[in-house]
């Protein structure tokens, strides 16, 4: 019978389902109280009382336990059943305004469980529209914790906890909605309440992976559930089957599913379908963890993809699995709160790749001392029933947030490997040396698992150390060391650990017979385990709700626990709980609990009495009962003790049969010596005693009839047995005394305050702590004392390992350094250092020395073999941050916080000096133990500094500077400015540096030129604070905050890392023995890990080594061989300056000294430019860089990011899925993984709906300049050596600029961004590219006739954009290329510019190119293949055909071929996405050779005879020299390319995008994503910058007062200066991670350029404002007035004074020559400021004092005009404006800016624009108090600005139009050249120029002269008798 139709009920037990059912009136089977064996050994709690046959195949659970009776349920609220028509049954309505106030529970009770095993949830519901649910899962796992699984709409992020996990639920729409559609358009989730059309939902959720992926817990059954207000509930059901709702059981049995793992939902939980309809039309359905391809792993949310069977199924259901292999990342959008989703990046080719990733495993509720494991063996096993095969799907969440499902349909799997590379490369099959037939296993993980073995801790105490207790057996001690609790064995020393507490333990107790261990987390809420002692499994984990407890006792039977801590507000708790049932899986229960002023030190059960208490502490002893399920206690009659300070408490143990079980003496000891005898029955005190200090005889006692001289000795503890008593006390001494005290029997003296004392439960030994963390035990009828543990007294700082003698050193906050014994981890030596805290140790690597660095900044060296100091070294005046000698022990090197870097020589015993260097290492990195490495060798000295973002590399024998690697720059996109942490070699052969940087990466640089090899992230949750690897490497262990992490150092594979926990602080330091079989990590506490891996000599049988781990090893490291194997060219040749030029992050060593341009107040830091003579200086308070470049006919400054840059270019959209995802028929909305891939800057702007174009002759703007390249078009700049034509694109502007004399001319047709150019070979026609208008069906081409520049032609084929274009080789022809969402080759004739010929292609295309032998021929690359065509002409008809389809080399994997070019005579060059260039053969079209050119994608290919140039996203371009290729071409397959040389390497500062050279390529202009334009010449190694911008959006321009020079900004954060003249850049300044916002010229008029006076203030986006020289291109003041970004700025009318305004509205006046803010105005507080502009006034003019009126303009519609004095400390507010606006704009996607500007032309009168009821320009008269004059306008407008010369105003507009106004007969003249919202537009002074900004575009207008500008708009008035469509509108 199926569950869901009936059956016997559960059990509701009071834990987790466990244990013996308390309510057997529902109707269950009683559990058997067995325990199960697990198979390794030991016991697991009892099973579920119930047999799981009952709950199978599925249990209806809202029918099983009858919820419309709400018996076994419970309801909150509004909770109403109804009975909906379209699902044709009851269902639940759950709402309320507050989801806490109305819910449905299941069962009735928290202290209840459902005891539902099933492995999968199913929910049928409905969020209820525009409103937010939750709902509540509590599951309980294996370990008997309890887990709280929620999710909700109400959440905007996932959460977890170690017992809660919360995932934002993204409700989904009905497909072809509003909401559907406007999610599908954005690409982002519709996060919030449901949407008004949602759906009927049925949501599957995976408990098993669900607890597996996100806490490595193991799912033991569903506990309760709780649904929350509101939404909708049909019915809830468990199962361990996956059941399809879309396939009908008719259905299923016609094509026999059931055999290959497909069920059918069973009917009474399916959902209506009507006839003819598909079930996923009607509904959604999700599974979470999710089956989809675009979801990210921390949301639960429908999947795009559609569900796995889906639909109607056809005679092979399976065929309708989704075939491709998925790959989804979600993308942390600094700008956005919701995830954006976008194509995983590539990897480097030499990776073998797995379609897995690598899951972040928490750790926030730990383990057992074990691996933690990435994914679970069992989930891989169970996620589809067996019959499933190899079709099932198994979702492996990783910490990039990608999801990743592989379909295994064939033998060969596709894998690919996530590591720090961005682009991905695929490979077919399981990877050499491993067979297909254990990918599941082999290929998987790091292996073995678990790696690391916990062997031993040196340490104890923690949170204190009173806590150490005897097992009853008398073998075994077990105490607490920190939030780990050891049992030790004394006498073979073999320690056994329990780990689970996440804080340090304050509390141990035993019952009776040692069978139940009760401990206790310190912290604010405080939480008790109760452990299993014999096996080590944790029964219960309860919360006690009581703050740092701090004792426990156990009754003797175990059954009662009483604990003392305190509550919230600090006053003693005294709690008491029933554990009796915890043994058969039931819960602890309280029984009772109290609340009291006293204190208590110590509170025991009696051993008689489950209900009775004792306890002691400050001015009490009171007597505790449980009775009635309260605690009461009563006092102590104390007398004349009753203000004593008591301590500790023991019973008399033994009994008579004439005593009664109460007639008991209890012994009370105290800090002030004495110990009293109570009489616990009659509650009495029966004598006193006191232990006075020692006299010459001896110590004594002091009855009560003595005088009380002198103070006595404090007793900390007191233990009794039957026969003796043991007390310890203050003076150290352990005391053994008979029960009548006559006398000291034994005493043992220890160095420090015993904490406690503890009896064997024989009477045989007496255990002992002290005060100083040492544990030791007293033999008594040996009388030897045998020390168990010693351990520092506070934190361990570092450690250094030597391996001849075997032994370790470590250095502690306690201020001791000491020695251990690695075999026995036994101390043998202890130094300690009074005044000084020792920071750092090495041993000397051969000798028995030992070096140590104090905080004094004293290196001192000893000899252990003589126990001597040996030398003292003073040249550190601060702590050593670094210690460290040479491998091979001829140098030591020291580091200190002021940076002091000292080399030793250490050839003799006494160390010397042999050099000093100064403020080399970083003082703001922070100290840390290994803060100086060296290499293996001993020839390289690695460190942070000089400042926390440089790592530099020193010759270790004499600390000459080698390089320098700046990290911080590695990632200018990044909103955080990264620094490194720790540094760390690789073993020589692979001559590798590893960096840890703050942002928690691992950077794997080459060490001798510092190119980044690869990148690890993220690696902690925290930053890595220590890393090693081993000495093979093959393995690398990282620490960041308490865990320890051990990596496959090649990552090759899909899980690399197994994580490792126990600490429970920070990990300081972590490294490997010099013998490789063990790991040492220090922290809280010595850990000692066996190491399990096999080392590399046996790890792989002989001749096994496999290539796989060859072909892994990065460029550096691979041997000449492996070179060869890959067809690595070998440079062979001496490699010119420029071929490891320096780099953005590898900065030359300038040996002019370090002085910087700053102050030393100034802690910015600046890097300099080669030739601009200055250093990096130290910075430290601020996360911002500023880069001053200097420009001026300068050569480049190459100043690249060596980081591999995305493969997708900046303006891409982020959130397109990967081509291979999808089937051929959908390949159209996939784009490529490529960035040679054109994808069009996204604009919100649309194009105007009509246009006042000024009659020809009467324009009074021209177009003068263009500042600026598009870097994000593709192959958009054209270049002819011999008729010197030159142009390129911005925007929708084609630039035509002389090289000779620099002007320009500027080609108007295109509307939108221009994408691509073709010159023809006699270069007299250009074609250009564009995407297509509002309201065309087709993109345009221009053709232009490049003598006169006229459009001669406009094409319209392509529907989306032209990726390419190529004339061929006699200008015939014209061959176009769509993209990858058009995927059309179209062929026009250039002399009548018809359609010839168009072929569609079944993938996407990248590039093209005629051969230069024939026109018929030309080729194109694509998705790993080139294709080749052939141009037919039958008569007039010419036909385009494609004669072969070539692919890749097998090699190389499944690559894009994405550039090519045609070489010499029959070869064809192709570069791939993975760096590898192909040499075809075009006779036999075959690839006879590769070789790695690069190791990004190569975007960029140009030959000239024996020449050729490839460019790529490395931002490198490299010149090869491949003359030999045309004789290789002979051998064939045969062919290696060791000939092939690379002669040149420059590194620019972007991706390459485009480039054109001359014949010999000897010359040549190269284009890059970051908007510049390079001539480059390699005979004389030079690059120099011709044409550069902005690469994201100018957010300010102004011109200088002259109007020499005009000034831009950028969210970049550079100021730019331009010469007007030229239209080149002069100076930069770049202050990098800021977003420089606005900028003002200083006002003053200057006379020759170059003056003092010369400066410019702007403001940035981290509130400060820096004002710079331009005349000395520096800066010279830095301010920070504004605690939010600012928004304006500018200067006072005299200068004097800086106004700036920020995004709160605060405006604040700041004077430069102080530096100080003198006023800050909040008159506009709560809206940021848009305007702030400064005119003068006559004195008393407004009937106000001083001679300056300024505005401030804010973006709530408001403006205020003030007049001021600043010399006189004057500011008066004159006018106060609010401009009306409607209640609620539509239509708009924001609003637009408020702005104003002062009249030049009507003085008094101020202009503002904004949003409005009118679209219209308003004249404010600040005299007449009133609007004086409006001027309609199109649009609401986004720029002002007024004319001071003449009565213009020039208006910009979002609709990309530039209005020029003459006021006030309000003629206007509009101009296009916008490809954007024109966002900017400032006349000069003398209002001759304009500048306008649209995006990263600036252009520059001149206003006409002569007859005048308002004759000339008169003219054209009168010219044009309508306005023209834009359309109309002549180019």
């Amino acid at each position: 019978m199926a569950a869901g139709s009936g059956g016997p009920g559960p059990v509701f037990s009071g834990h987790g389902g466990q244990g013996t059912s308390a309510y057997r009136d529902i109707g269950g089977v009683p559990g058997t109280g067995n325990n199960r064996r697990r198979p390794g050994g030991g016991t697991v709690p009892p099973p579920i009382p119930v047999p799981a046959a009952w709950q199978r195949p599925y249990l209806n659970i809202f029918k099983h336990f009858r919820v419309e009776e709400w018996k076994r349920s419970a309801r909150e609220g509004d909770v109403a059943a109804l009975t909906d028509a379209r699902l044709k049954g009851t269902v639940y309505r759950i709402r309320g305004s507050v989801p806490t106030s109305s819910y449905l529970q299941l069962p009735r009770t928290g202290t209840q469980s459902l005891g539902l095993a099933g492995r999968y949830l199913y929910l049928l519901f409905k969020p209820m529209p525009r409103k937010h649910f939750v709902v509540h899962l509590d599951v309980t796992t294996e370990e008997n914790q309890v887990v709280r699984i929620s999710f909700s709409n109400l959440f905007k992020e996932f959460k977890s906890t170690a017992t809660w996990l919360q995932f934002p639920f993204i409700c989904g729409a009905a497909k072809g909605s509003v909401y559907d559609c406007t999610a599908r358009a954005s690409r982002r989730d519709l996060v919030g309440s449901a949407p008004a059309d949602v759906r009927w939902t049925c949501l599957v959720l995976d408990l098993h992976s669900i607890l597996s992926l996100y806490l490595n817990r193991h799912y033991s059954h569903l506990k309760s559930i709780k649904l929350c207000s509101n939404l909708l509930v049909k019915n809830l059901c468990t199962s361990d089957l996956v059941f399809d709702p879309g396939v009908t059981f008719s259905e299923a049995r016609q094509a026999d599913l059931a055999c290959r793992g497909v069920t059918p939902m069973p009917r009474e939980m399916a959902f209506p379908v009507p006839k003819g309809e598909n079930w996923h039309d009607l509904y959604d359905y999700i599974r979470f963890p999710s089956e989809g391809s675009k979801l990210p792993y921390d949301s639960i949310q429908k999947s795009c993809a559609g569900h796995v069977a889906g639909g109607q199924v056809s005679g092979d259901p399976l065929c309708q699995l989704p075939q491709p292999v998925t790959l989804t990342k979600a993308v942390r959008d600094r700008l956005s709160l919701i995830h954006q989703i976008t194509s995983p990046k590539a990897m480097p080719r030499r990776c073998p790749v797995i379609t897995k990733s690598i899951p972040e495993v928490n750790l926030t509720a730990l383990g057992l001392p074990r691996a933690v494991p990435a994914a679970d063996q069992e989930l891989e096993k169970n996620q589809r029933p067996p019959s499933a095969g190899d079709t099932g799907q198994s979702p492996v969440v990783s910490d990039g947030g990608i999801h990743v499902y592989a379909h295994h349909r064939s033998k060969q799997t596709i894998r690919a490997v996530h590591t720090s590379s961005e682009e991905s490369v695929y490979r077919k099959g399981p990877g050499p040396g491993v067979p297909s037939s254990r990918r599941a296993s082999a290929c998987r993980r790091l292996l073995p698992d678990p790696i690391l073995k916990l062997r031993m801790i040196i340490g104890f105490g923690g949170y204190s150390t009173k806590w150490a207790l005897w097992t009853q057996n008398n073998a075994a001690v077990v105490y607490p060391c920190h939030a780990v609790i050891v049992t030790l064995q004394i006498q073979t020393g073999e320690q056994r650990f329990f780990t689970g507490h996440t804080d340090k333990v304050s509390a141990l107790a035993f019952n009776g017979n040692s069978t139940l261990l009760a401990s206790a987390q310190a912290g604010s809420l405080s939480v008790v385990r109760l452990w299993d002692f014999p096996t080590g499994s944790c029964l219960s984990v309860f919360k006690t709700h009581v703050h740092s407890l701090s004792s426990l006792s156990f009754s003797y039977s175990g059954a009662v626990l009483c604990g003392v801590g305190k509550d919230g507000h600090g006053k003693t708790m005294v709690v008491v709980w029933n554990a009796a049932q915890v043994t058969r899986g039931g819960e602890v229960a309280v029984l009772a609990k109290a609340h009291t002023d006293v204190d208590i030190q110590a509170l025991k059960i009696a051993f008689f009495d489950d209900t009775r208490m004792v306890s002691c502490g400050r001015d009490n002893v009171r007597l505790w009962r449980v009775r009635s399920g309260a605690l009461r206690s009563c006092p102590i009659n104390l007398g004349e003790y009753h203000s004593l300070e008591f301590t500790d408490l023991a019973f008399e143990e033994g009994h008579t049969a004439e005593r009664e079980p109460d007639d008991r003496t209890l012994f009370v000891c105290s800090k002030s010596g004495h110990v009293l005898e109570v009489d616990y029955k009659n509650v009495c005190m029966k004598s006193v005693r006191r232990l006075l200090p020692a006299q010459p005889q001896g110590c004594q006692w002091q009855d009560k009839a003595s005088s009380s001289t002198g103070p006595g000795i404090a007793i900390n503890s007191i233990s009794i047995s039957s026969t003796f008593c043991a007390t310890g006390s203050e003076d150290g001494y352990l005391r053994l005394w008979p029960l009548d005290f006559s006398a000291v029997v034994l005493e043992a003296e220890h160095e420090a305050p015993v904490s406690s004392v503890c009896i064997s439960p024989d009477s045989h030994k007496v255990l002992c702590t002290t005060a100083a963390g040492n544990l030791g035990y007293l033999d008594i009828q040996s009388r030897d004392y045998n020390t168990l543990m010693r351990s520092h007294e506070d934190s361990v700082l570092a450690f250094s390992v030597e391996g001849i003698w075997k032994q370790m050193a470590t250095v502690s906050q306690d201020n001791t350094i000491r020695v251990w014994d690695l075999v026995s981890m036994q101390q043998l030596y202890d130094f300690t250092a009074a005044d000084e805290m020792p920071c750092a140790v090495a041993f000397h690597p051969t000798q028995q020395i030992l070096a140590c660095g104090f905080d004094s900044g004293m290196v001192r060296t000893f000899s252990l073999a003589a126990s001597d100091l040996l030398v003292e070294h003073k040249q550190h005046r601060t702590a050593i941050t670094g210690l460290t000698f040479s491998p091979d022990g001829n140098f030591m090197f020291s580091s200190c916080l002021q940076g002091t870097l000292a080399l030793y020589s250490c050839m003799v015993q006494k160390s010397h000096v042999l050099r000093v260097l100064g403020n080399v290492v970083a003082r703001d990195a922070g100290s840390g133990p290994d803060a100086l490495v060296v290499s293996e060798d001993s020839c390289l000295l690695a460190f942070v500094g000089p400042s926390k973002y440089i790592v530099t590399v020193m010759e270790a024998c004499s600390l000459d500077e080698l390089l320098r690697v700046d990290i911080s720059i590695l990632d200018l996109n990044s909103t955080a400015l990264d620094s490194a942490v720790k540094v760390c070699f690789a073993s020589v052969p692979q001559g590798e540096l590893l960096v840890s940087t703050s942002s928690n990466k691992i950077l794997v640089l080459a060490a001798k030129t510092g190119r980044l090899v690869r990148e690890v992230s993220p690696v902690h949750k925290l930053s890595c604070s220590s890393l090693a690897l081993s000495k093979d490497g093959r393995y690398l262990l990282t620490a960041g905050d308490k865990v320890i992490k051990v990596w496959d150092y090649q990552m090759r594979f899909e899980i690399n890392f197994q994580v490792y926990i126990g600490h429970s602080e920070p990990v300081r330091q972590v490294a490997f023995t010099p013998d490789q079989r063990h790991v040492i990590s220090v922290g809280d506490a010595i850990f000692l890990w066996d190491f399990l891996a096999l080392s590399a000599e046996r790890s792989l049988p002989a001749g096994a080594h496999s290539s796989e781990s060859a072909l892994l090893l990065g460029a550096e490291g691979s041997s000449e061989k492996l070179k060869d194997a890959s067809e690595t060219p070998r440079q062979t040749v001496p490699l010119p300056l420029l071929s490891s030029p320096p780099c953005l992050d590898v900065s030359s060593v300038h040996q002019a000294g370090c002085q910087s341009i700053f102050s030393e107040s100034d802690k910015e830091e600046e890097a300099g430019l080669p030739g601009s003579g200055r250093m990096v200086a130290n910075g430290d308070e601020d996360a911002s860089v500023l880069v001053v470049e200097s420009v001026r006919n300068e050569e480049l400054v190459v100043r690249p990011k060596v980081r591999q840059e995305s493969s997708r270019s900046s303006g891409e959209s982020a959130n397109e899925p990967r081509k291979e995802t999808q089937s051929p028929k959908s390949q159209c909305s996939v784009r490529p993984d490529s960035y040679r891939h054109f994808t069009p800057r996204f604009k919100a702007s649309v194009l105007p709906q009509s246009f006042l174009h000024p009659p020809a002759g009467s324009e009074v703007l021209k177009l003068k300049a263009v500042i600026g390249y598009n870097g994000n078009g593709r192959g958009n700049m054209v270049w002819n050596p011999d008729t010197g034509f030159f142009a390129y694109t911005c925007g929708c502007i084609i630039v035509v600029e002389d090289l000779h004399s620099g002007s320009q001319n500027h080609w108007l047709g295109h509307a939108e961004e221009i994408s691509t150019l073709a010159v023809s070979h006699d270069a007299q026609v250009l074609a250009s590219a564009s995407g297509k208008k509002n309201g065309d069906f087709c993109c345009q081409i221009c053709i232009w006739n490049v003598q006169d520049g006229v459009c001669t032609a406009s094409l319209f084929h392509h529907k989306t954009q032209v990726q390419a274009m190529a004339f061929s080789r006699d200008d015939r022809f014209l061959v176009t290329l769509g993209d990858y969402s058009d995927q059309t080759i179209a062929l026009w004739n250039t002399y009548t510019y018809e359609l010839m010929s168009s072929t569609c292609i079944s993938e996407p295309v990248h590039d093209v190119a005629f051969s230069p032998l024939s026109h018929r021929e030309l080729a194109c690359v694509g998705k790993g293949a080139v294709m080749f065509w052939l141009l037919e002409q039958q008569g007039s008809d010419v036909n385009l055909k494609q004669v072969h389809r070539a692919p890749a080399p097998d090699m190389l994997g499944p690559v894009e071929l994405t550039s090519l070019c045609y070489g010499a005579d029959t070869l064809l060059y192709s570069g791939t996405n993975s760096g590898q260039i192909c040499v075809w053969d075009t006779e036999t079209n075959c690839c006879f050779m590769t070789w790695e050119a690069d190791e990004g994608e190569i975007g960029v290919l140009v030959c000239r005879r024996n020449k050729l140039v490839s460019g790529s996203n490395m931002k490198r371009i490299r010149l090869w020299a491949v003359a030999a290729v045309q004789e290789l071409r002979l051998k064939g397959p045969d062919a290696r390319s060791s000939s092939v040389l690379l002669e040149y390497e420059i590194t620019l500062d972007g991706t390459i995008v485009s480039a054109a050279f001359d014949d010999s390529l000897e010359m040549g202009i190269v284009g890059t994503t970051a908007g510049t334009l390079w001539y480059i010449n390699w005979t004389e190694s030079t690059s120099i910058r011709l044409i550069s911008g902005h690469k994201n959006k100018v957010t300010e321009v102004c011109f200088s007062p002259d109007e020499t020079h005009c000034a831009t900004c950028g969210e970049d954060g550079s100021v730019r200066i331009w010469s007007l003249g030229s239209m080149e850049l002069v100076v930069q300044f770049q202050v990098l991670n800021q977003s420089c916002q606005c900028l003002a010229w200083k006002p003053h008029p200057i006379v020759v350029w170059g003056a003092e006076s010369q400066h410019v203030v702007a403001g940035y986006s981290d509130g400060t404002i820096r004002v710079f020289s331009i005349s000395r291109t520096e800066m010279e003041l830095k301010m920070h007035p504004h605690a939010v970004a600012l928004t304006a700025i500018a200067y006072s009318t005299d200068g004097e004074m800086i106004l700036s305004g920020g995004k709160d509205g605060l405006v604040a006046v700041s004077s430069p020559r102080t530096g100080m803010t003198i006023r800050i105005l909040a008159d506009h507080k709560g809206s940021p400021i848009t305007v702030l502009q400064c005119t003068r006034k006559q004195y008393r003019d407004f009937g106000v004092e001083g001679g300056e009126l300024w505005l401030a303009t804010s973006s709530d519609r408001r403006v205020s005009v003030w007049a001021s004095d600043w010399l006189k400390d004057k500011c008066e507010l004159l006018d106060w404006l609010s401009f009306p606006a409607p209640a609620g704009p539509k239509g708009l996607g924001s609003l637009p800016p408020s702005l104003a500007a002062f009249c030049p032309w009507e003085h008094g009168t101020l202009v503002y624009i904004g949003f409005g009821m009118q679209k219209e320009a308003l004249f404010y008269s600040l005299r007449k108090k009133q609007v004086v004059e409006k001027i309609s306008l199109p649009y609401f407008a986004t720029s002002l600005s007024l004319s001071p010369a003449a009565r213009f105003m020039a208006v910009g507009f979002g609709e990309r139009l530039l209005r020029l106004l003459h006021c006030p007969a309000s003629d206007a003249q509009d101009y296009a050249g916008h490809d954007d919202t024109v966002h900017l537009c400032r006349f000069s002074p003398s209002g001759r120029r304009l500048l306008t900004a649209s995006h990263s575009a600036v252009l520059v207008w001149e206003l006409a002269g002569p007859p005048g500008p308002a004759a000339l708009l008169q003219r054209g008035r009168e010219a044009a008798a309508r306005p023209q469509l834009l359309g109309e509108a002549p180019a």
